[in-house]
């Protein structure tokens, strides 16, 4: 804890009217309980709206405290700022929405969460906030569902134990998505079409989005050249085909932040890629051809303005998502394969309980927000973290025993 403990709240929740807040804040609730040992709010600019959530809660979400605060008024956000330590937000696309409550967290020392996961608004955060972040004591920690833990917290978890088995961490992480069955959370979609706007009008910003250290700090880099998948590629290891992984834009730029953030634990020369797996065979071939080309077809058509609106109408919405049912029928496996610089290798896996976007994205924030709430020490210094360099392990328990993860080592040689 870095607040002081006089505040209201241990933590709030930011949004909670949208979609995955409100998964997040039925979790919680679940988890949890109101008034027993943690102590929290939800919040959002509609008083309406946040009746009607707790209505929809049950009997328990009727004591639900409520905060109303706008995502663009300063004083709405100073105030919720000054009733709690930690606060999770769900409001994006973050580089339309999030900067006001980034900028009030700072300034007034509040640990933070989210799920962002556009990476050119993280450099920007990053590069307007962090010495303020630093004097303030505020914990900034983006990328905190799919996008960016099961990576982040995999590739640590690999490392600790090639560091327990091997003596040595892995100078090469490769990960592979071996199934996922879910679907894409509306606000992801959201983001990556925005992404795709602004890097359509910006030549500079393409060049940075090219770069794998793009939100390292500056000292940060490597003179090995980074894997990257641009298209169909039959890998020997799993012996399947491979196709892009859309979310892996943003993953490897969060893992390397992890080991710069860790002083290059992994090494200065550390390479990490992902990418999915999408079969054997001819029928795994066509599969990856058909992805990839898919891929290429969504960023350009997102990028013009003339055939946007022909990908809005096809793709989920913000605010719009699955059903209970169909959240908790999804669940996805990863594979990792890290190999040492003398030729040893381990494989291990991080699987997850119920669909990526959403059922275990809102398990994973929560947990992430309560790890912030009463892990992190209270020595820990302000600044922009990763998931991975300052929740560490104490997530690592949290994910495994309450949000439905698993990771484990699958093979060592």
């Amino acid at each position: 804890m870095t607040k002081s403990t006089d505040t209201t709240y241990d933590l709030v929740v930011f949004g909670a009217t949208s979609f995955v807040g409100q998964i997040l804040t039925r979790y919680l609730l679940d988890t949890y309980g109101v008034g027993q040992s943690v102590s929290w709010a939800i919040a959002g600019r509609s008083q309406g709206k946040l009746d009607k959530l707790k209505g929809d809660l049950g009997p328990k979400g009727t004591e639900l405290p409520v905060i109303i605060a706008d995502a663009a008024d300063e004083a709405d956000l100073q105030a919720m700022c000054d009733q709690t330590r930690v606060i999770i937000s769900t409001v994006g696309p973050y580089a339309l929405y999030g900067e006001p409550l980034v900028q009030a967290c700072v300034r007034t020392g509040t640990d933070y969460c989210d799920l962002a996961g556009e990476v050119q608004w993280i450099r920007k955060m990053v590069e307007r906030y962090e010495e303020e972040a630093k004097s303030s004591g505020a914990r900034i920690v983006h990328c905190c569902g799919f996008d960016s833990i099961p990576s982040d917290m995999g590739v640590w978890f690999l490392q600790n134990k090639a560091e327990e088995t091997f003596g040595a961490p892995c100078r090469d992480v490769r990960m592979r998505v071996k199934v996922a069955k879910g679907e894409f959370s509306g606000g992801t979609v959201a983001s990556m079409m925005n992404v795709a706007r602004e890097a359509a009008a910006d030549p500079k910003l393409r060049k940075e989005l090219a770069n794998p250290f793009s939100i390292c700090p500056p000292e940060h880099r490597s003179t090995t050249r980074q894997p990257s998948l641009k298209g169909a590629e039959f890998d020997k290891t799993f012996n399947a085909w491979l196709a892009p992984f859309v979310m892996g834009a943003i993953n490897t730029r969060v893992v390397h932040r992890s080991n710069a953030l860790q002083d290059a634990r992994y090494g200065k020369e550390f390479t990490y890629d992902e990418a999915m797996m999408t079969g054997r065979g001819a029928r795994g071939r066509l599969a990856s051809y058909a992805i990839t080309g898919g891929l290429a077809a969504f960023f350009t058509a997102s990028a013009i303005k003339p055939t946007r609106w022909l990908v809005e109408k096809f793709v989920p919405k913000p605010g719009e998502g699955p059903s209970p049912e169909a959240q908790k029928a999804g669940f996805y496996d990863l594979r990792f394969v890290g190999r040492t610089e003398d030729g040893k290798t381990i494989i291990t896996k991080v699987t997850g309980d119920q669909d990526p976007g959403y059922g275990s994205t809102g398990k994973m924030l929560g947990e992430a927000g309560m790890c912030l709430a009463f892990d992190v020490p209270a020595e820990q210094p302000g600044g922009f973290w990763t998931p991975a360099s300052v929740l560490d392990g104490k997530l690592l328990e949290r994910l495994t025993s309450k949000a439905g993860l698993t990771f484990e080592v699958v093979e060592t040689r």
